[in-house]
């Protein structure tokens, strides 16, 4: 027995150094140092396209101030990451693209409507587009393009869309609109006459209704602005969107204040509103939404305009437990009992058959049930 146990032991460190040397001849490939090389990020505008082409690599500039200097603090309110300036020939023809990109979309979308005048024409480029003579005005994705061509030609919007297809867009979160665009009313809209502000240097820039001190952006505010061809007359609706309804309540009563006070009400109305027809004047709270409608429609179409601004929320129901504490802790005892029951219940017949089975052993050859009985003794046979 000490042999084989000697052999087999053997055998077993054999196998075992062999396991060994067979598992270091495949980890040593797998420990090899592998180099990983990350994709390079796709380029904000393309050297050459649709015949443009670049004397140079496009400037890649950081700075808002190097993007656009007169207008830093809008750039940084939309939040802007970075830019590329770039200048183009073909022939003897030039073109100047400047493309500005920002942390997400929604940034993007409000540098688009704060750049776009209310009188220049759609365009089907990117997401949303506009143009002025020469000058065509696109966005896509976190991304607005401003193109300054030399000569505007027929096909200078298509090569705008070859070039937009070029653009790298981001997934996710970053590729929504602002939510408060749903809530702008459809009928009687001007698309192009949308602007979206986060900041009070947007807000007034692009001719916003309110002082930018009395929307409440410190807070966290949105406001978004649009104008509306009624049947009467022309009318604008402000929405603003605070973070919760009881700011936005305050800020209503504040605003209510304001418009109601004319002449006499601290700023001075800015001149949107000193424009605008008086009795049209209406300001209403939807949840944490606040709308304002002013300019010159006769007030019973101001009123319904501004009734048709409704805050819908989604909620999802999540399942809750009907039972009470009461309830839970009766079942936790009632299956304590239980547990107790059958554990005593399995102890007896462990027991039972225990005990039973050595009795009619004992039976069986004679003795009595019990070994109480039995008397035990040494005897010793002397006669012997």
């Amino acid at each position: 027995m000490r042999r084989i146990a000697i052999l087999l032991c053997s055998v077993a460190l054999l196998g075992g150094a062999s396991s060994a040397q067979a598992q270091a001849k495949t980890a040593a490939p797998q420990g090899a140092a592998h180099l990983v090389l990350l994709p390079v990020p796709k380029a904000l505008l393309p050297e050459s396209f649709s015949g443009w082409v670049s004397a140079g690599a496009p400037k890649k500039v950081t700075d808002p101030a190097l993007a656009d200097s007169a207008n830093v603090a809008v750039l940084k309110e939309y939040d802007f990451t970075d830019a590329a300036l770039a200048s183009y020939k073909r022939d003897n023809q030039t073109l100047t693209i400047r493309a500005l990109r920002f942390h997400d979309a929604s940034g993007a979308y409000g540098a688009y409507s704060f750049y776009r005048q209310n009188n220049w024409p759609k365009e089907e480029i990117g997401t949303g587009a506009t143009s002025d003579h020469n000058r065509v005005l696109f966005w896509l994705g976190n991304t607005v393009v401003d193109a300054n061509f030399s000569r505007i030609e027929a096909m200078s919007g298509s090569e705008l869309r070859e070039l937009a297809s070029t653009i790298p867009v981001p997934d996710g979160n970053k590729a929504l609109a602002p939510p408060v665009l749903s809530n702008l009313p459809k009928a009687n809209l001007d698309g192009q006459t949308t602007h979206y502000a986060v900041g009070p240097a947007a807000y007034a820039g692009a001719g916003g209704v309110l002082p930018p001190d009395l929307v409440g952006f410190d807070r966290g505010a949105e406001a978004v602005t649009a104008n509306y061809s009624l049947r009467s007359n022309q009318a604008t609706l402000t929405i603003i969107d605070y973070p919760t309804p009881q700011m936005a309540a305050a800020q209503e009563t504040r605003i209510r204040a304001y418009l109601k006070a004319g002449i006499l009400a601290q700023p001075a109305w800015p001149k949107p509103l000193v424009d605008s027809d008086q009795a049209s004047l209406e300001v209403r709270r939807s949840g944490p939404l606040v709308a304002i409608v002013s300019g010159d429609a006769i007030p019973d179409e101001s009123h319904k305009l501004l009734a048709l601004v409704h805050f819908e929320t989604n909620l999802i129901s999540v399942p809750q437990s009907t039972e009470s504490e009461v309830a839970k802790t009766g079942k936790l005892l009632i299956g304590i009992t239980v547990l107790v029951l059958i554990g005593a219940g399995a102890a007896i017949l462990l027991g039972f058959f225990l005990g039973g089975g050595r009795a009619l052993y004992r039976i069986a050859r004679g003795r009595p049930v019990s070994s109480v009985y039995d008397v035990e003794f040494i005897r010793l046979n002397l006669r012997d």
